[in-house]
């Protein structure tokens, strides 16, 4: 790891048996930094990046790692913005060269301005007609009820047709500084060779101080009970709230984020799925946050057996309170984490995104063999002690969508 003068920071690791690289520009702030004016605009700034540079049209930006047997990406998340390209080795500075050329010197037209907002508005439609998308933006909105997270990354119609290239060029200028750009790189090259590409190019930006970090949000536990007619299913989401990202207890959640709803051996999935019935899709999650997190439940069900599917849900949540994991059931569920998470680091991608997301949450890299011993050494009474902590019935947040006209669910329906 080095970090520039400007306070730009390179970060990789060489993997000499493979022929690509994989080189993200990362941007530490996302959705969550947005006033609720500026709603969806890191998004829509990460579109207008590749709309054309000072030196490259939107067409010569695509043809340029295309021609090389490349690919050049991007994607918004609550708390981080990340540009990156895949390559071979032989081409790693022509790639960067696009990439940062993107970063650094974007035009924001007028005219593009004006041409995204449509494809914007497009890709929220897309997303409103999804109904498991959509349980879950209004779960969110209920659940980090006037914060930020709870905002969707998309923005809504009405934020995004009120953008202008005044509003986009501030943030841009106060987002994209310095201390908030993380370059990470994996596969096949020299931590040198990539420090001279990074200084070639970021090495002039003047450093800039970062805004202090917003309060901590809470979390609202409401029950959402929303009626679409059009639906043939009701979809579902049922959450708690949960540890933030950097928590020292974060390996017992996953153990039992993954034994609750984590896989086809899970018990939601053998209880809800198998033995029941009562729908095709059912798992949970974990999003934590640097501050915060949320571990939910989604299943996909009929208005008649929707009060069943919470009822399943919530003799599940009663049973990690009452009784402690089986030593075989613990074992499978530890291997599950540690081979899922080994198989996604066998990429030079997913290998330069954790980089990335390691020192934007710790500031310090752990190796897998220090992420596989902490995941051996959650025991069953950690998870016990983390269901009883969050299973509580005033902390349950429920969000129902569906053609709900003779279902009813309630408080009194969330005991466990």
């Amino acid at each position: 790891m080095t970090t520039l003068t400007s306070g730009v920071r390179i970060i990789t690791e060489a993997m000499p048996h493979v022929r690509s690289v994989s080189v993200g520009v990362w941007i530490n702030a996302g959705s969550r930094s947005e006033t609720p004016d500026q709603n969806g605009i890191s998004h829509f700034i990460e579109h207008m990046l590749f709309k054309g540079t000072t030196k490259r049209s939107a067409e010569d930006i695509a043809r340029s790692v295309d021609s090389i047997g490349g690919n050049l990406d991007a994607f918004t998340a609550k708390e981080l913005v990340c540009f990156n390209t895949k390559v071979l080795d032989q081409h790693l500075s022509q790639a960067f060269d696009v990439l940062a050329d993107l970063v650094l010197h974007p035009m924001f037209r007028t005219e593009d301005i004006e041409k995204e907002k449509g494809v914007i508005l497009e890709e929220i439609k897309m997303e409103a007609d999804s109904p498991d998308y959509l349980v879950h933006e209004i779960f969110s909105a209920n659940f980090w009820k006037d914060h930020p997270l709870g905002k969707p990354i998309l923005g809504t119609p009405q934020t995004v047709k009120r953008f202008d290239r005044a509003m986009i060029q501030d943030y841009y200028s106060s987002t994209y500084v310095p201390a908030n750009l993380i370059v990470t790189a994996a596969g096949n090259l020299t931590h040198e060779r990539l420090v001279a590409l990074v200084c070639e190019h970021f090495e002039s930006l003047p450093p800039v101080g970062l805004p202090a970090p917003g309060p901590v949000p809470g979390t609202h536990a409401r029950l959402a009970l929303r009626n679409k007619k059009a639906l043939e299913q009701v979809h579902l989401v049922l959450g708690v709230p949960s540890y933030p990202l950097p928590h020292e207890e974060r390996f017992a959640c996953y153990v039992m984020n993954t034994l609750l709803g984590g896989g086809m051996s899970s018990r939601l999935f053998q209880n809800i799925r198998e033995r029941q019935g009562l729908a095709y899709a059912v798992f949970s999650e974990l999003n934590p946050y640097r501050d915060t997190g949320c571990m939910s439940i989604y299943a996909g069900t009929s208005t008649e057996s929707a009060r069943k599917v919470v009822e399943s849900i919530m003799q599940e949540f009663r049973q990690l309170k009452s009784e402690t994991v089986g030593e075989e059931e613990l074992r499978r569920a530890k291997d599950h984490l540690k081979g899922s998470l080994m198989l996604s680091l066998e990429s030079t991608s997913s290998r330069m995104s954790n980089l990335a997301r390691q020192e934007m949450y710790f500031a310090k890299f752990f190796t897998l063999d220090e992420l596989v011993e902490s995941i051996e050494a959650v025991t069953a009474n950690d998870v016990q002690r983390i269901a009883r902590t969050f299973f509580d019935p005033r902390q349950i947040a429920l969000t129902v969508l569906g053609n709900l006209e003779t279902l009813k669910i309630g408080r009194e329906d969330l005991a466990c």
